[in-house]
């Protein structure tokens, strides 16, 4: 079996996330949804749990942060640069804040950001395939002139 990864995030309110998440390209999950959890797949192997406040409480003991203060930033891939900025066009449409972080255009790499309606940031990457699978490094001591 494949390695999978579910994020678990604390949320305000259920159906605003649920909607804002089907926005932006993920797909409920409706065998692990229910009134205080849902499930929201982007592909086979990433998953995001969107939980009610008092769920989220419920597996730590550690009080959820506010909205100022970040813990952790989430990164997606993406196939393209016109699919990143697609991505993050449907945040800001589903009333996400768009690019909390400065877009970042590296030429082998471009990415954007957008925060979700509870403050949590994601990030949306493509690189380029050969940067990718040399490493940035050298892939940009190839494209250096002689």
């Amino acid at each position: 079996m494949s390695r999978m990864i579910f994020i678990n995030l604390p949320v305000d309110d259920l159906a605003a996330a649920k909607t804002f998440y089907a926005s932006v390209g993920a797909v409920n999950d409706p065998r692990f949804t229910d009134d205080t959890a849902a499930c929201m797949t982007f592909s086979e192997h990433i998953h995001v749990m969107l939980l009610t406040h008092e769920k989220f409480s419920g597996f730590s003991p550690r009080p959820i942060p506010s909205r100022e203060t970040a813990e952790v930033l989430l990164c997606l891939s993406a196939d393209s640069r016109e699919a990143v900025d697609a991505m993050a066009e449907a945040a800001w449409n589903a009333g996400g804040r768009m690019d909390p972080i400065a877009p970042q255009d590296y030429g082998f790499m471009y990415g954007r950001s957008f925060e979700d309606p509870d403050g949590h940031i994601w990030e949306v990457m493509w690189m380029d395939p050969a940067a990718a699978e040399k490493g940035p490094e050298a892939f940009a001591a190839e494209m250096e002139p002689a």
